[in-house]
């Protein structure tokens, strides 16, 4: 976590470019020091906890004070949901971190627009903070819908697995190919990342619950206390995530400057003044 400036040949081309495009190993200290490391790692907490917290509240309100309502137009309510709240949070966070996904960290981390120590402590975030999300919608609300717990059908357990990796691997593809890295905020980015889990969310969610994310499904299992065929929303989007980034290596190629500058947010101090 230390703001030093890595040489020699463990430092990737995306990375030198990277500082260079920022004004050299200083400008670039703006980016690694733990100050604004500190305010990406909130970015992810409230998105991600806003996720379960949106779903999880979501499934235990409808069911139990909405009276009739089936299983697809419950998959249709809760990707509704849950696509606006990340459309929202890409808006006003992308600008930090807004991965959002440790399936999307995985895939930045491979490519080499962040480094491994720092999507460690992401996906510590991340999981603490989907755990957070739902135990809190729990509080609240009770554990009506089993809080939008993501299981297989049994014995459907590798159809599961082999369908969250075709989804995630959309879903990373999409994020790869329109956003400057991880850096989220472009103007049509937080519109099509909705869109998206809307589309797949009512599509798959009948099935296995269209995960995509496996602190997504964390959250609802910590708090329900079943984490019967977890693996499969682990594994899964794992798979996807790491066939994406071959895919995106061979349509985009290598990352560039642009998508490793994204990479680490913009810090405080390199932000436009108002009327500047």
């Amino acid at each position: 976590m230390s703001g030093s400036i890595p040489t020699g040949r463990g430092i990737s081309q995306a990375k030198q470019e990277f500082i260079a495009s920022v004004g050299g190993p200083r400008a670039y200290a703006d980016w690694t020091n733990p100050r604004h490391r500190l305010r990406r790692l909130m970015s992810e907490a409230i998105g991600v906890g806003g996720l379960t917290f949106i779903l999880s509240g979501g499934a235990a309100i409808i069911t139990r004070w909405g009276g009739q309502i089936g299983v697809w137009q419950l998959a249709l309510v809760l990707s509704a949901v849950s696509g606006l709240w990340l459309m929202v949070a890409v808006f006003f966070l992308g600008d930090m971190s807004a991965h959002f996904d440790p399936a999307v960290t995985l895939a930045f981390a491979l490519r080499g627009d962040m480094g491994w120590i720092m999507a460690g402590f992401y996906w510590l975030v991340q999981f603490a903070a989907a755990s957070a999300g739902s135990l809190l919608a729990l509080a609240f609300a009770g554990g009506g819908g089993d809080l939008a717990a993501t299981r297989p059908q049994p014995g459907l357990e590798w159809s599961a697995v082999g369908f969250e990796a075709v989804l995630t691997c959309g879903l990373v593809l999409l994020v790869l190919n329109m956003a400057n890295g991880p850096k989220l905020n472009g103007p049509f980015i937080p519109i099509a990342v909705g869109g998206y889990i809307i589309a797949w969310g009512t599509m798959g969610g009948p099935f296995e619950g269209a995960s995509m994310n496996p602190a997504r499904s964390f959250g609802p299992a910590l708090a329900t206390g079943d984490f019967s065929g977890y693996w499969v929303y682990l594994l899964g989007p794992v798979i996807g995530a790491v066939v994406a980034v071959g895919i995106a290596r061979v349509l985009r190629g290598p990352a560039s400057a642009v998508e490793a500058k994204a990479a680490q947010g913009t810090p405080l101090a390199h932000r436009p003044e108002p009327n500047s």
